[in-house]
């Protein structure tokens, strides 16, 4: 895979926040939880958020959730699978500036 075409799926590895309870909880221990595509791995996560943020990663956790069964009245359905990560940072490095935070 070339430079370009790795850097551009790179881009794409990080579908979002994931914001929670327990994601608020994480953030005091300096972790951010992400959405992010479920054929992503956690290489991949960690120079993706090194590129997006320019900040330095500890670690990374991934977790694969289970889309939920759901009924509307007589019809069934499923939620798609997604997955999650959670990011370690470095001591002194933040990325609150981009979701919001102050």
């Amino acid at each position: 895979m070339s430079i370009a075409a790795h850097q551009e799926r790179l881009m794409t590895v990080i579908r979002g926040p994931h914001l929670s309870e327990k994601s608020h909880l994480a953030a005091e221990k300096n972790q951010v939880v992400l959405k992010v595509r479920t054929d992503a791995t956690k290489k991949e996560i960690r120079q993706a958020v090194e590129l997006l943020f320019e900040v330095k990663v500890d670690g990374v956790q991934v977790v694969n959730v289970k889309g939920k069964t759901k009924r509307f009245q007589r019809s069934q359905g499923r939620r798609a699978d997604w997955k999650k990560a959670y990011v370690k940072l470095a001591e002194g490095s933040s990325v609150e500036e981009f979701f919001g935070g102050e």
